[in-house]
């Protein structure tokens, strides 16, 4: 009988250590799978950067949320994708997919213009080129379409127009969503959603077509679930890589080594309901950035003015 009593004793406790193991490879699987260990180790080293070094890059720490989650009016139906800023009209641009159109924006989220999109399957991503032309990914088609927006135009089709193969048949809905014009270096910035993630590049994009291949760019560790929208900063060389299944907003120099980033979750940069689902993200010509999440909701960011330290002297 006493060695009976000692195993009914003891598989509560080996069904408890048991299910503690379980619960412990539960838990280191669910951080690696959502990079949180990586990014605590970056966290950490985020704040070792002296000021000069914030000074010279986006520093995305440096920004607070000054409009958040204002709903964009008038596409309770549709939902926006992608984000660029055009500094030619000082205003914005998105596109929606399920009924493609490309959606003119006022700085503060207002509805300007509504452009009927034929051609299109699934428009993703769009962006403001050189020479005024503004170039849209399709997802599903994985084909990028450029072209020059008619001021007053309110319809435009792709067949019209010059289109490029982004290659990756298989990809399915994991294909490019992400679109940034590199200025400084004539070329076109793509973010693959997954599988694999990764960010490539296009050399800009001729009347005629574009011109050689997409080439994947090294980068460093990501640590990103996803890649949902791209965009590009002339002034410090540097990308922001939005994911909205991390909740995330990384900036990359131009070596694509991470040198920031913020979380959108909830209550972080004055984000007090954070960002469910981030879908595009860009900045204007003075720094501020611009985030439309889904469902159709607006969101600005604007770095603090830097504090003036006194004078010793």
């Amino acid at each position: 009988m006493p060695p009976v009593r000692l195993s009914l004793l003891m598989r509560p406790r080996c069904l408890a250590l048991f299910l503690l193991f379980l619960l412990l490879i539960g838990l280191v699987a669910l951080v690696s799978d959502r990079h949180w260990d990586e990014r605590l180790r970056f966290w950490f080293k985020q704040q070792q950067v002296s000021v000069a070094e914030q000074q010279a890059s986006i520093w995305l720490p440096g920004y607070r949320a000054v409009l958040r989650g204002k709903p964009v009016q008038g596409l309770e139906h549709d939902e926006l994708s992608g984000l660029t800023y055009s500094a030619a009209s000082n205003t914005l641009f998105s596109v929606t997919g399920n009924n493609p159109q490309l959606i003119e924006l006022s700085l503060g989220g207002e509805v300007l213009r509504r452009i009927q999109l034929s051609g299109f399957s699934n428009p993703e991503g769009v962006e403001m080129l050189s020479d005024g032309r503004l170039a849209i990914i399709d997802e599903r088609k994985r084909s990028m379409t450029t072209f020059k927006l008619d001021k007053l135009a309110l319809s435009l089709d792709a067949l019209d127009y010059p289109s490029f193969d982004l290659g990756f048949a298989k990809a399915g809905n994991k294909g490019f969503e992400g679109i940034a014009w590199d200025s400084r270096h004539q070329r076109v910035l793509l973010g693959k959603e997954r599988s694999p993630l990764g960010l490539f590049s296009l050399p800009f994009p001729g009347e005629e077509g574009a011109a050689g291949t997409v080439q994947s760019v090294v980068s460093g560790q990501l640590f990103l679930r996803d890649i949902s929208s791209l965009t590009y900063d002339a002034r410090t060389d540097h990308t922001l890589v939005l994911s909205d299944e991390s909740r995330l907003l990384l900036e990359l120099d131009a070596q694509g080594e991470p040198v920031s980033f913020i979380s959108l979750s909830l209550g972080m940069n004055g984000l007090r309901g954070g960002i469910q689902q981030a879908e595009g993200v860009t900045m204007d010509g003075v720094g501020n950035i611009y985030i439309v999440g889904e469902p159709n909701l607006f969101y600005v960011l604007s770095k603090a003015p830097a504090v003036r330290q006194p004078d010793n002297g």
